[in-house]
C-alpha cells in the first residue's frame, strides 16, 4: 500500500513538473515571438507566472531552456511544413508549395527563425541538435523522392545525395541572409518566386547531367512511375 501511494505520488509530482516545463515553454514562445533572441529568463519567469528558481529547476541551464525552444519551434514548423515534402501534383506545383509555405512560415515567424540559428542573445556558438537534424531529415526525405524519380528514368541514383543537401543548404542559406537583412530587398512574394525558379534550374541541370529531360509540368504521380511501356 505504502509503495502504491509512493508510486501515485511520484506520478503526480511528474505530470506537475511536465505541466510546469509546459508553461514555461509556452510562456518562452511568446516573448521570443514579441521580444526576440535578448529576451531574459526572468522576463521569461514573469510571464508564465513562477520564480526564476523554478525556471532553474526545471531547466538545467539557459542553453538546455533555448534548445527544448528551438525543439517546440521546430514542431510547430514541421506541422505546417512537413505535408509540403510529401509532393503532390506537377513538379512546379510541388516546389512552389514548399517554398512558398517555408517562406510565408518564416515571414509571419522571423523572431522565431532567427532564434534557431542564433538562440538567446543572438549567439551563434551553440550547434542546436535539434536544428541540424531537422535539416538532414528535410534533405533526407528531398533525396528520397529525387531517387525514385531517377530509378523510374533508369537513371543513376548518385546524384539524389548531393543535389538534396545542396538545395535544402540553399534555401537555408538565401533565406537566413535576406532575414538579417530585414527581409530585404525582396519581399516575401519575390523571395519564394526567385527560390522557385532557381530550385528548378537547379534539378533540371542536375538532371539533364544523367541524361534525364523533364518538363517541370510533368505530375510527380506520373515521374516516380516512370516511362509508359507499350
Amino acid at each position: 500500500m505504502t509503495a502504491q501511494r509512493t508510486d501515485g505520488r511520484a506520478s503526480r509530482w511528474d505530470r506537475h513538473r511536465a505541466d510546469r516545463r509546459e508553461l514555461i515553454l509556452a510562456a518562452a514562445l511568446r516573448a521570443v515571438q514579441a521580444q526576440g533572441a535578448s529576451v531574459g529568463v526572468q522576463e521569461i519567469a514573469d510571464l508564465a507566472g513562477v520564480p526564476r528558481s523554478v525556471l532553474y529547476r526545471l531547466f538545467k541551464d539557459r542553453q538546455d531552456l533555448d534548445e527544448q525552444l528551438r525543439t517546440r519551434i521546430v514542431e510547430d514548423l514541421m506541422a505546417v511544413l512537413a505535408p509540403t515534402l510529401n509532393p503532390e501534383g506537377t513538379v512546379v506545383e510541388a516546389i512552389a508549395r514548399s517554398i512558398d509555405t517555408y517562406v510565408g512560415w518564416i515571414a509571419a515567424n522571423p523572431r522565431l527563425h532567427y532564434f534557431l540559428g542564433a538562440g538567446s542573445g543572438g549567439s551563434k556558438e551553440h550547434n542546436s541538435p535539434i536544428v541540424s537534424g531537422t535539416k538532414i531529415a528535410i534533405a533526407g526525405t528531398v533525396r528520397e523522392v529525387f531517387e525514385a524519380a531517377l530509378r523510374s528514368q533508369s537513371a543513376p541514383v548518385a546524384i539524389a545525395e548531393p543535389m538534396s543537401f545542396g538545395l535544402v543548404g540553399f534555401v537555408d542559406g538565401s533565406v537566413n541572409r535576406w532575414l538579417s537583412r530585414s527581409m530585404q530587398p525582396m519581399d516575401a512574394t519575390e523571395l519564394s518566386s526567385y527560390l522557385r525558379v532557381a530550385i528548378w534550374s537547379i534539378i533540371d541541370a542536375s538532371l539533364r547531367e544523367v541524361g534525364v529531360t523533364l518538363d517541370p509540368e510533368t505530375s510527380i504521380a506520373d515521374l516516380v512511375a516512370g516511362p509508359a511501356s507499350d
